[in-house]
């Protein structure tokens, strides 16, 4: 199984997610794309049932995720980018 590493940046600017609910995201993940500087940008679904935006780097090596962006709601540019928007 993935280990998952979850920067603690992410609670301090965003208390409403908790490292749980990253690595939940991160296993329910529904969209997910690399961008050209190596790192992914994904959406997924924690516990709770709302969609979270996560931006990570993946190594493949150690299976490895390492969460340094999370949010909720999704922003416009994330659903752009990954071509969820309407």
């Amino acid at each position: 199984m993935s280990s998952i590493g979850v920067h603690p940046r992410i609670t301090k600017r965003h208390p409403d997610v908790t490292p749980d609910d990253v690595a939940t995201a991160i296993r329910g993940m529904l969209r997910y794309k690399q961008r050209s500087s190596g790192e992914w940008l994904a959406v997924g679904l924690d516990g709770r049932g709302r969609l979270v935006e996560l931006v990570y780097q993946y190594d493949e090596d150690d299976d490895f995720f390492f969460v340094f962006h999370g949010m909720t709601p999704l922003s416009g540019k994330t659903l752009r980018e990954l071509g969820l928007e309407r």
